[in-house]
């Protein structure tokens, strides 16, 4: 179980951690739209999910423009940012930042995807940063949970297991 902190100071992660080979937990979060998004609406797709704890801060939004980049060149896969912003907020900030090939959802109704992924820090009502691979048969083939929720994930690690998926 990886130890997850928040400028170096431990926080506690609700939910259990998952791992490579382990089938994707259901979640129920919210799209721009307003309508409700599960796991099961992307079906048959390679589903890279980047968690970030809010949108607008310089790593989140970092994180969030490298997998905008990489999402065109990637077959048969969505990219998806999960954080508890508002879809409000998350609508307003793809828009001014020009970002069409990331799905932002939000997770601030139920935090199930949270509590599903082991992510949601008790202390803060936030989700750790991380990032999730899960194949077109709904199996995680790679997590990855930043210990230190203010730095970068390992990009080319997770865009790699969407390529060799």
């Amino acid at each position: 179980m990886t130890q997850v902190t928040f400028k170096q100071k431990p926080v506690t992660l609700v939910g259990n951690q998952i791992q490579a080979g382990d089938k994707a937990p259901d979640f129920q979060v919210v799209a721009n739209d307003l309508s409700n998004v599960s796991l099961s609406d992307y079906k048959g797709k390679v589903k890279l999910i980047s968690v970030v704890p809010s949108i607008d801060t310089g790593v989140c939004d970092a994180q969030t423009r490298r997998f905008n980049e990489e999402a065109a060149s990637l077959d048969n896969t969505v990219v998806l940012t999960i954080s508890v912003d508002l879809p409000f907020a998350q609508k307003r900030w793809c828009a001014a930042e020009g970002i069409e090939n990331v799905q932002t959802l939000s997770d601030h109704k139920e935090v199930s995807f949270g509590q599903a992924y082991g992510v949601l820090i008790e202390e803060l009502r936030l989700l750790a940063r991380s990032v999730f691979v899960v194949n077109e048969q709904d199996e995680v083939v790679y997590a990855q949970y930043v210990s230190e929720v203010s730095e970068h994930p390992d990009y080319e690690a997770a865009l790699n297991a969407v390529r060799n998926n």
